[in-house]
């Protein structure tokens, strides 16, 4: 008999939550093609559990060639993109008998078609990445068109979308000139094209174009710090729970964890939360991040420990041994855990550590 775990910590991922929050990007762009972007283990919910819930999807985006592999071998017979394209030549068999979309951004990975230039290898689908501002990955402007034709000339190239990525579109910069040099370079072809990403997604639609490539906001995170998931119909995907497995009554001038961070300056009733940075929580979120309590907001005290962080319950009367406690989930966003932490949703869904119960619910 399998041993059960005695923490009651667990992150219960949410199915219907995910598939609501892919019909909010068809929605907004209901004529393009959805990329579902379900890279570092489905952002921390599950590459396969997300998978499954975002069937409908048109297609997957991941890093990894073991991840596609994985969405292949489990029967998606969608499109499966590699976003950082291929590291080694010898890849490029894999990824052909996979049926792999492969992003090709660089002349390395361009030369490895030219090298196995063999009508008779089975054709890959390739997304040209162009860097039109973020200077992270993507072929030059000045290059764009040589690199195209080379590309073009590769027998065992399928089909070519091109594709960029906007470094700004949520912030107040915008995409304009990403958008206007983008259009500039490809003028004239009439490739497919992919370009936004969740927050584009939501504010730019002018860039839809044929693929779409949701990411963060399909886990119920907003792409932006001026507006909240809520505000955006998105819903969170992953509920972070525990419970209360001790209490401390503090008078004043008493403090509690590591460094005596917090100092009462009045009688404050203190529960101790089964949650603590080694199971993903940030530890540099201090006294004031928001938590919930017996569906009660209230606030965290002091430093968390490697284990164990702490909670006020002085006003919250039911609070007791056992209580549950909400990290992040329906009352308590996981952008505004994020926001005190002086971080960003995507890294602490991706940081859940996996000593943590997962618990799948379609609901």
């Amino acid at each position: 008999m399998a041993l059960q775990t005695q923490r009651p910590l667990k992150a219960v991922i949410h199915g219907a939550a995910l598939r609501h929050n892919l019909g909010i990007a068809k929605a907004h762009a209901p004529t393009s093609k959805i990329m579902a972007v379900v890279k570092a283990n489905g952002y921390g919910h599950g590459l396969l559990r997300v998978a499954e819930a975002l069937s409908d999807a048109d297609g997957f985006a991941v890093l990894g060639l073991d991840e596609a592999i994985a969405l292949r071998e489990a029967g998606y017979d969608q499109t499966i993109m590699l976003l950082e394209g291929l590291f080694h030549a010898d890849a490029l068999k894999i990824a052909s008998a996979y049926r792999l979309s492969l992003v090709v951004h660089n002349e390395h990975q361009l030369q490895m078609f030219e090298a196995d230039n063999n009508p008779g290898n089975n054709p890959v689908e390739v997304f040209m990445k162009v860097n039109s501002g973020m200077n992270r990955l993507g072929f030059a402007p000045d290059v764009f068109s040589t690199m195209l034709k080379r590309l073009e000339n590769c027998a065992n190239v399928i089909g070519i979308t091109l594709m960029t990525h906007f470094a700004n579109a949520d912030e107040s910069m915008g995409i304009s000139d990403q958008l206007a040099l983008f259009d500039q370079l490809i003028a004239g072809t009439r490739y497919p094209k992919s370009l936004a990403n969740s927050a584009a997604i939501c504010r730019y639609p002018e860039a839809h174009a044929d693929w779409v490539r949701p990411g963060i906001m399909l886990y119920g995170s907003s792409p932006f710090a001026d507006a909240t998931a809520a505000s955006l119909n998105l819903r969170p995907a992953m509920t972070l729970a525990s419970e209360i497995i001790a209490i401390q009554h503090l008078k004043p001038g008493d403090s509690v964890g590591y460094g005596s961070l917090f100092h009462a300056d009045k009688p404050t009733r203190v529960g101790v939360v089964a949650c603590g940075y080694a199971d993903g929580y940030p530890r540099h979120s201090l006294t004031g991040t928001p938590i919930a309590v017996n569906g009660h907001i209230t606030r965290t005290l002091g430093r968390v420990s490697m284990d164990m962080l702490y909670v006020d319950i002085t006003d919250i009367a039911s609070a007791k041994l056992g209580s549950p406690v909400e990290l992040w989930g329906n009352q308590v966003a996981v952008d505004a855990v994020a926001q005190a932490a002086g971080t960003v949703g995507y890294e602490l869904l991706c940081a859940v550590a996996p000593r943590v119960t997962v618990e799948f619910t379609d609901v």
